[in-house]
C-alpha cells in the first residue's frame, strides 16, 4: 500500500486538474489563453502589463491553478480576467477590485484571497494601464471601468470555479479600495446577488465628481513659484499646526484625529508676524488652505464634493502639478478632447462632469451612509443588520499612515487573522456566523515594521459613533471608548 500525504495529494489533484482545465471550459464571448498549475513561492512575472501597473511580478503563496483569458465585452472593448484555484480551497469565492482609473489586475489581492483559501479573480476592468486614452471615443472601455469588467469577472470566475473544483462555491465575497470600494458598492446596488459579503475601503463615490475635486487642488494652490503656491517644508508647518488645534479634540495629544470631522482649522494662525522664526504663511497662502481644506461647490452653489479631511498626506494633490486622474479623465471621457487643460479646470467643468457621471452619484463615506439611512428611512440600529461603516483614524490611502491601520484589509495590513482584528475575516464571520463587528481592532508597528513590534492598538468605531480616550495607557485599545 502507498501512503501519500493529505497535503501532497491535493497538490497533485490541482496540477493535473489544472493541465485540462483550458480544454473543458466552454465560456461565452471569451478566449481562454491558459490554465498552469503555480507551485508555492514561484516568483510570477507579467511582461504584457502595461508599466505605469508597476505590478511587474508578485510571490504566489499557495498552489495554485491559474487561468488567464480574454472576454469580449463589445465591438470595441474587451477585458483581461484571471482566475486563481488553490489547491487548498475552503469552498469561499472572492473577487478583488482595481485602482485609480486602472487598468491593472491588483495581483498582490489576488495571491491574498488565495493564500486565506479562496478561489479569487481579478480583471483590468477593460483596458491596460492606469490611462485615459483607451477612454477616448470608445464607450465600452468606459462602460466596463463603471461597472461591466468586475460583473463579468464575477460571472466568469464562479463558472471557471466550478468547473474546476467540480462544485458550486459556498459563499461570494468582494474586497476593494478606492475605485475598489467604488466598485464594491456598484456592485451591492446593481448585482446584489454577486456577493454574500462586501468589504470595500474608501470608496471613490461620484466618481466624476471626485475627479472634479483632485483637479480643484491645482487651481487652488498654482504651480511652485506662484504666490498662492505653499511649499512642503510650509505644508509640514500646516499639518503640525492643525495637531496643536485638534489633536486634543478627542482626549489624548498623539498626532492622529480620531474624528477629523471635528476639526475645524484656522490657517490664519500660522501667518508670518515680525518676529517669525520657523515656517509660516503669507496672507495669501493661509487662504489657500483654507480653500483645500473647504467644500467644492459648483457654478449654481450646490455642492460638488466634500472638503479635504485635515491629513499630512497631501502632496500629490498640492504640489503644483494637474492631478493625472483629472487630466485624463476630462480629456478622454468628459470632453473627448485630448487638447483639453486641467489648468483651466471650474466651476462649469465640474457641471459637465457631473452631467455625465456613468457610476455613482453620491459623495463620501459618510454622506453616502447618511444617504442610504434617509433613503431607506432607516435607523443605523436598523441599517447594522446588513451595513456597518467603520472610520479608520491615522489611515492614509487605502494603507499606511501613522494610525493602528494594520487591519487586515491587504496582506501588507495583516497583524492577525481573527475576526476582531482582521476585516476579510470579520465579513466572513458576519456571512456565516451572524456575528456582525461592532469595531475593528487596529494595530500599528514601531515604524510600521510588524518585526520591530507593536507600538499601540486601537478599536476603530462603527459610525457615527467615534473614539475618546477614556484612562489608561492611551497605546492599549481598552484606553478608549466608542462614544
Amino acid at each position: 500500500m502507498l501512503l501519500v500525504p493529505a497535503a501532497q495529494f491535493v497538490m497533485g489533484a490541482c496540477a493535473s486538474r489544472c493541465s485540462t482545465l483550458v480544454d473543458s471550459l466552454d465560456l461565452e464571448d471569451t478566449t481562454v489563453w491558459f490554465s498552469s498549475h503555480i507551485a508555492a513561492g514561484t516568483n510570477l512575472t507579467f511582461p504584457g502589463n502595461h508599466p505605469t501597473c508597476n505590478r511587474a511580478s508578485q510571490v504566489v503563496d499557495v498552489d495554485i491553478c491559474r487561468v488567464s483569458m480574454l472576454t469580449t465585452t463589445g465591438p470595441t472593448s474587451n477585458t483581461s480576467i484571471e482566475v486563481w484555484l488553490p489547491a487548498n480551497w475552503t469552498g469561499r469565492f472572492l473577487s478583488t477590485g482595481n485602482g485609480g482609473t486602472g487598468g491593472c489586475i491588483q495581483y498582490e489581492d489576488v495571491n491574498y484571497a488565495v493564500s486565506q483559501g479562496f478561489a479569487a479573480v481579478g480583471t483590468n476592468n477593460g483596458h491596460n494601464g492606469t490611462i485615459g486614452e483607451p477612454f477616448l471615443n470608445n464607450p465600452g472601455v468606459i462602460k466596463d471601468f463603471a461597472y461591466r469588467a468586475l460583473h463579468l469577472g464575477v460571472v466568469l470566475g464562479k463558472q471557471v470555479t466550478k468547473a474546476f473544483y467540480g462544485k458550486e462555491h459556498t459563499k461570494s465575497y468582494y474586497l476593494g479600495c478606492s475605485t475598489g470600494g467604488r466598485q464594491g458598492f456598484k456592485e451591492a446596488q446593481d448585482f446584489p446577488e454577486d456577493f454574500d459579503g462586501i468589504v470595500a475601503g474608501a470608496p471613490a463615490f461620484a466618481f466624476t465628481n471626485l475627479t472634479s475635486w483632485s483637479g480643484s487642488f491645482f487651481t487652488k494652490t498654482g504651480p511652485p513659484g506662484s504666490p498662492t503656491f505653499l511649499t512642503t517644508e510650509q505644508w509640514n508647518a500646516v499639518w503640525q499646526n492643525m495637531l496643536v488645534q485638534c489633536d486634543g479634540l478627542d482626549g489624548q495629544v498623539d498626532g492622529i484625529l480620531e474624528d477629523p470631522d471635528l476639526c475645524q482649522y484656522r490657517p490664519e494662525a500660522l501667518i508670518c508676524g515680525a518676529n517669525t522664526t520657523g515656517p509660516c504663511l503669507t496672507g495669501t497662502q493661509a487662504q489657500t488652505v483654507r480653500a483645500v481644506f473647504s467644500d467644492l461647490h459648483g457654478p449654481d452653489g450646490s455642492l460638488v464634493y466634500p472638503r479635504m479631511q485635515p491629513s499630512p498626506q497631501l502632496g500629490l494633490l498640492v504640489g503644483g502639478r494637474p492631478f493625472p486622474y483629472t487630466n485624463d479623465w476630462f480629456r478622454n471621457v468628459v470632453y473627448n478632447d485630448s487638447s483639453w487643460d486641467a489648468a483651466t479646470l471650474g466651476p462649469a467643468d465640474y457641471a459637465a462632469a457631473a452631467a455625465q457621471d456613468p457610476i455613482i452619484s453620491s459623495d463620501n463615506s459618510a454622506r453616502y451612509y447618511n444617504h442610504v439611512a434617509r433613503t431607506m428611512g432607516l435607523t443605523s440600529a436598523a441599517l447594522d443588520e446588513f451595513y456597518r461603516y467603520f472610520r479608520i483614524s491615522g489611515l492614509n490611502h487605502c494603507a499606511g499612515g501613522p494610525g493602528a491601520t494594520f487591519i487586515g484589509n491587504r496582506a501588507v495590513a495583516v497583524a492577525g487573522h481573527e475576526p476582531e482584528r482582521n476585516v476579510l475575516s470579520a465579513i466572513v464571520r458576519w456571512v456565516e456566523e451572524g456575528v456582525a463587528p461592532d469595531h475593528i481592532l487596529g494595530t500599528a508597528y514601531v515604524n510600521g515594521t510588524k518585526t520591530a513590534g507593536v507600538n499601540f492598538e486601537r478599536k476603530h468605531c462603527k459610525y457615527p459613533a467615534r473614539n475618546v480616550y477614556q484612562s489608561g495607557d492611551p497605546k492599549l485599545a481598552d484606553s478608549w471608548a466608542c462614544v
